[in-house]
């Protein structure tokens, strides 16, 4: 049974937790409250029929965004302000773009991983929680922006044609964010020594 597969799935105040986090995401991003639902709906669907293909390398959360992630961009590309996929015929060239570079490697961050020690592991689920209070209080351009970039892995051309904007403003609003983000870590006490990635 699947629920027996991934306990995440049988506890209540994660659920509920999780798809708060989920729909904020997809809201800062498609800025469609509707569209974000389907996208969130969809997410959650697809992560209950693969949970017993979730392999427990990365925390069960961070898969779920992922299934989010690819959920946001094809609704994006649906908007025609992506690559258009209408050209391919195959459902799984589609799969294989989203999931691996032109080179055929993993795409970066759905790489499989090494599991962490125990320290790491909760070292890293300490910085997010407070990487994640410190986005929302972003402004909320700022943010989107942000997220889009580094979270969606737009390029700049892309964010320029997606929230309508310059180069310029663009990369202001990329380093006013990281800025930002860094002042607000720092200041709740992350010193920056520990490896979780760069702003």
């Amino acid at each position: 049974m699947l629920l027996n597969q991934c306990s995440d799935w049988a506890d209540r105040s994660y659920l509920a937790g999780l798809r708060r986090d989920l729909l904020r995401f997809a809201r800062l991003q498609l800025r469609d409250n509707a569209a974000a639902e389907d996208a969130v709906q969809e997410a959650l669907a697809a992560a209950w029929l693969q949970a017993g293909e979730f392999a427990g390398q990365s925390a069960h959360k961070t898969w779920v965004f992922g299934i989010l992630r690819h959920k946001i961009i094809d609704v994006l590309r649906q908007r025609r302000r992506l690559v258009n996929l209408a050209d391919l015929d195959a459902d799984d060239a589609a799969l294989d773009l989203l999931l691996f570079d032109a080179g055929g490697h993993w795409d970066k961050p759905l790489r499989p991983q090494a599991w962490p020690d125990p320290q790491t592991l909760l070292a890293q689920r300490q910085f997010w929680r407070l990487f994640e209070a410190c986005l929302e209080h972003l402004p909320e351009q700022y943010g989107r922006v942000f997220m889009a970039r580094e979270f969606l892995g737009l390029e700049m051309g892309e964010l320029c044609a997606e929230f309508d904007i310059s180069a310029n403003h663009g990369s202001v609003l990329l380093y006013r964010a990281r800025l930002r983000l860094r002042t607000c870590l720092a200041e709740k006490g992350f010193s920056g020594d520990d490896d979780h990635g760069q702003l």
